[in-house]
């Protein structure tokens, strides 16, 4: 049995679900839901009013620009515990019971939970663009972007 790797596929993917780890470093809100497949979107609990295209994208795009190498740190449950504000997701917690979390760490932008695929530089990520911002109920705020490249 042979597997094959559709490294073209993932790597977009890599790169699209890192931007949306910086751009929650832009947009300071819990994080109520996220997705990630040819555009990606982050959900949050705040006022739309709060949530400006521009300056979304420009900030992440600006971020991004820092390029900096990302981390991965693994701690203990009990440390996860002592630091309840690494966790960003309101709905998805990280799984526990094999003794240690998985955080990325992107330097100076973003420490947080998360079992995912990530870039091993954020310059990787290329620019981003807003394509929407929207109401998804009453407490989701929708932020959809894409890949500019």
């Amino acid at each position: 049995m042979s597997l094959e790797l559709d490294w073209a596929r993932r790597y977009a993917h890599m790169r699209l679900h890192s931007a949306l780890h910086v751009m929650s470093c832009v947009v300071v809100a819990p994080v109520t839901a996220a997705t990630s497949r040819r555009q990606g979107a982050l959900d949050f609990d705040i006022d739309l009013d709060r949530l400006d295209a521009r300056r979304i994208e420009d900030e992440t795009n600006a971020l991004i620009a820092r390029a900096v190498a990302t981390e991965t740190i693994w701690i203990s449950d009990a440390e996860l515990d002592a630091r309840p504000e690494l966790v960003k997701t309101m709905s998805v917690q990280p799984p526990r019971g094999t003794g240690r979390i998985r955080l990325l760490s992107i330097p100076g932008i973003d420490l947080q939970p998360c079992g995912g695929t990530h870039v091993r530089n954020i310059a990787e990520i290329g620019a981003i663009r807003v394509l929407r911002i929207r109401n998804e109920g009453r407490r989701n705020r929708r932020v959809e972007i894409a890949l500019a490249g």
